[in-house]
Parts: structure tokens; C-alpha cells; sequence
């Protein structure tokens, strides 16, 4: 807690509380703490002034940076960046603005990743980023250090889903791979496929 002057959140400082930030925290449910324990404060902060016990402490400048709110260019997840930028992307865009990427044109949100992003990556398919590999149970991305399994997604336009089952469509050889909420039977999907992400150019 703060109190108010000229500037952006720079007036002297009546009292802090520390958030530890989860491994699987999405912004979301760290705001959620934040409040109720920003709610807290508050009492006890107003209750200090008013008992005359509390000071505010002019706050120090160093190590302060800006920080822009989150754009929709910002959440597009960026495949080449290892595995555990990407989980922590997603997270961090959720629920808003909401992580996403493309697929076969189509714009696809994307929910927080099954697990966490491993560090020992023996016995993962080497995909490169964007690429996707899909099993049974499973759908894996390629990253730019290893795979990480997606958990919900949101195709435009509908709800969050669960990214299995996709509908498979061959001619000849596989030509396309989309995600849909109908279900189709286990012995339909075969053991793996690859299909790519459309890539974002940075530039």
C-alpha cells in the first residue's frame, strides 16, 4: 500500500506483501492471491494510519522498471524460444490476453501446457519448433530446446477443448490436421503424424 502523488505508482510506501509465484501459477490465480492478500493489507494499513503508528517510507527508484500491458502480439507464442519461455508465456497470458498460435490459417488459443517442461529430454521425439507431433494420448510441440505437451486449446470462435481428438484428413499422404470436439475412435488416430505451426516472422 501507497499513498497517491503526481507520478505512476511512486508515492511513499505504507506496507508490502511477498506472493510466492507457483511453478504452474497462470496470472490469473496469482491475481487472485495478490487481491485477497492486497485486501489484507489494506486493513491493516488503514488501521495503522488511523492508530497513528504507521509511516509512509519514500520508495526507492532502483531496480524500478516499466511495465507496458500486455499485447495480443505479445501472447503469440514463439516456438524457437526454449521450452520453458513458452510454458511461462502461456501462463503468464492467461486468461488475458489469452496465449495463441496459428493453425492451418486459423487463429487457436492456447491453455496452460500439460506438466512442465522437462529438463532431461531422453526419449522425446527431437521436433523442430512448431512442429507437431501427435500420438494417442498426446499432442507435442517442438520448441527450441524441447517438446512440450499441449493441454487445452480454444479454435476460433469456440470453446477451450481438451486438444484431443483431432480430425485426421488424408489424400494419399497426410495433408492436413485440425482440431475438432468431435470424438472419433482410438483405433482412427494413427500412432504419430507431424503437421507445423505456422511460424510468425519477427522480421
Amino acid at each position: 500500500t501507497f499513498r497517491l502523488d503526481e507520478g505512476l505508482d511512486t508515492g511513499p510506501v505504507y506496507g508490502t506483501v511477498t506472493e510466492t509465484i507457483a511453478p504452474t501459477d497462470t496470472s490469473g490465480e496469482l491475481l487472485g492471491r495478490l487481491a485477497t492478500a492486497g485486501a489484507e493489507l489494506l486493513v491493516r494499513t488503514l488501521d495503522g494510519i488511523e492508530d497513528g503508528d504507521l509511516r509512509a517510507v519514500v520508495q526507492s527508484t532502483e531496480g524500478v522498471s516499466f511495465a507496458p500491458k500486455l499485447t495480443g502480439d505479445d501472447a503469440r507464442v514463439r516456438w524457437s524460444e526454449p521450452a520453458l519461455a513458452v510454458d511461462r508465456r502461456i501462463r503468464a497470458c492467461t486468461p488475458a490476453p489469452g496465449a495463441w498460435t496459428e493453425w492451418s490459417g486459423q487463429r487457436i488459443g492456447l491453455l496452460p501446457l500439460t506438466g512442465r517442461p522437462a529438463a532431461d529430454t531422453t526419449g522425446s521425439p527431437h521436433l523442430e519448433p512448431g512442429v507437431v507431433h501427435v500420438r494417442k494420448h498426446a499432442v507435442l510441440v517442438g520448441t527450441g530446446s524441447a517438446p512440450v505437451q499441449l493441454g487445452q486449446v480454444r479454435p476460433q470462435g469456440k470453446k477451450a477443448m481438451c486438444c484431443f481428438p483431432p480430425v485426421v484428413r488424408y489424400q494419399g499422404e497426410l495433408i492436413e490436421a485440425t482440431l475438432d470436439s468431435e470424438p472419433i475412435g482410438e483405433d482412427e488416430i494413427p500412432d504419430l503424424l507431424y503437421v507445423n505451426f505456422k511460424a510468425p516472422d519477427y522480421g
